[in-house]
């Protein structure tokens, strides 16, 4: 069982599980239209699982998954790659699992994560790939991305990646923990902005952002990590072909449009995901809701469902934010921002309350932005002539009062003429 088909089954599974009866049966022959062996593999599955009765807490997936499945990775654990030793696993995802090593060769002294990428993954065209992307990656050199240094194959010939250790705790978490304000919130992304612009104009797009891949460390700087399935743009360099498993794996709740549907990928995909990841930076919440992780459902849901405005999932969230993230969310690559430097600036004209690019500037919206970044000086000012307004009105006062008398008699005569009645106020002046 490869790595794609292992996801699959897993993703499946956990679908399934979440439906009852009748439903459930018609879910799986709905989603395993047209492969009869993944819908007799998944019914077998579930089957042991309602046998075990969920006894302690356990899925019946897990041991099956491990039994069929040739990743073994967690026997490397004490053993070396290169000269690193590995110490304990620190993650596992779709492509491999992460494990802190440290240098065993005496050479000199440094911890470090590899990344072991899964059987299934080791295809010649896909090694060839990596190899190619591994030395524009490690070249990749800003502080707020977790340097790649290294690379190779396992003795059992599994591709690897060696990169920078980053001891911290992922962005959400930090962000929660340290209760940061809305302004905090968007100072930390614009950081995160600039890690991904960087890599961009050096033609590398990262096509995996979430927030998991952003470690916070001890001192408050974010590190962007895992460069693992990133693409390079220069043609030359290309490390798979389009439609390869590299190409379409994908974090679903994060994947733009196209990278659902196995279009091209290019910068517009990352300013996406960074639209995903500031969504729920600011409401807690991810634009979209995927109840089931069918390959027809997330295409569905990512594709066609348009998300709500921020600012109904948060209220404390004001002025244009709500046009800054649904336009790093729009579905079309090439109605988002050009680059990711446009929408970090957008954000810090937002800070500052100017007028941002991704709304039509009118002038009553300059004015209104003029106004709320001169508060101080605007409001005393407007004070100022309102009194001196009020203040003339009040000496003209009696010159008007005696027009207007005069006025009033001179209209006398004429008020019969017009079928007009003295008022008595007048008639008595």
């Amino acid at each position: 069982m490869n790595a794609e088909r292992w996801e699959q089954l897993k993703e499946l599974f956990e679908a399934a599980l979440e439906r009852d009866g009748s439903l459930r049966a018609e879910f799986l022959d709905d989603a395993c239209a047209g492969d009869p062996p993944l819908r007799t593999e998944l019914g077998e599955l579930i089957e042991s699982h309602e046998r075990a009765g969920g006894f302690m807490g356990a899925s019946a997936f897990e041991p099956a998954t491990t039994a069929v499945s040739e990743d073994r990775l967690d026997v490397l654990v004490g053993s070396r790659i290169g000269p690193y030793q590995i110490i304990r696993e620190i993650g596992r995802g779709g492509m491999g699992a992460v494990y802190l090593a440290a240098r065993a060769d005496e050479v000199y002294r440094k911890q470090v994560a590899i990344k072991v990428v899964k059987r299934g993954m080791d295809s010649d065209a896909i090694v060839d790939g990596f190899r190619k992307e591994r030395q524009i990656l490690a070249s990749l050199d800003h502080p707020n991305i977790a340097k790649l240094l290294d690379g190779g194959t396992t003795d059992a010939g599994l591709p690897y990646f060696v990169m920078d250790y980053v001891e911290g705790v992922p962005l959400a978490e930090y962000c929660d923990t340290h209760e940061l304000s809305i302004h905090g919130r968007l100072e930390l992304f614009r950081q995160i902005c600039s890690a991904v612009h960087y890599a961009h104009e050096r033609g590398v797009v990262h096509r995996d952002l979430k927030p998991a891949n952003i470690c916070m460390t001890v001192e408050g700087v974010p590190k962007l990590l895992d460069f693992g399935i990133a693409k390079v743009l220069d043609p030359e360099l290309v490390s798979a072909p389009t439609g390869t498993l590299v190409a379409r794996l994908l974090t679903p709740a994060y994947a733009s449009p196209e990278q659902v549907r196995g279009h091209e990928i290019t910068r517009a995909s990352d300013i996406y995901s960074l639209g995903v990841m500031l969504y729920e930076l600011l409401t807690g919440h991810r634009p979209y809701d995927l109840k089931s992780h069918t390959p027809q459902e997330i295409e569905r849901v990512i594709c066609e469902h348009v998300p709500e405005k921020p600012s109904k999932m948060a209220s404390r969230l004001t002025g244009d934010l709500d046009t800054i993230v649904l336009m790093a969310l729009r579905k079309e690559p090439e109605r988002r921002y050009t680059t990711v430097a446009q929408f970090s600036e957008d954000i810090r004209r937002h800070l500052e309350s100017r007028p941002i690019v991704a709304r039509r500037s009118t002038l009553i919206y300059r004015t209104t932005k003029f106004v709320e970044r001169n508060k101080g000086s605007v409001i005393p000012v407007a004070l100022s002539v309102a009194i001196i307004l009020a203040l003339s009105g009040f000496a003209w006062l009696p010159y008007l009062e005696r027009t207007s008398h005069v006025r009033s008699i001179a209209v006398l005569p004429f008020l019969p003429l017009v079928g007009g009645a003295p008022d008595e106020s007048v008639e008595s002046g």
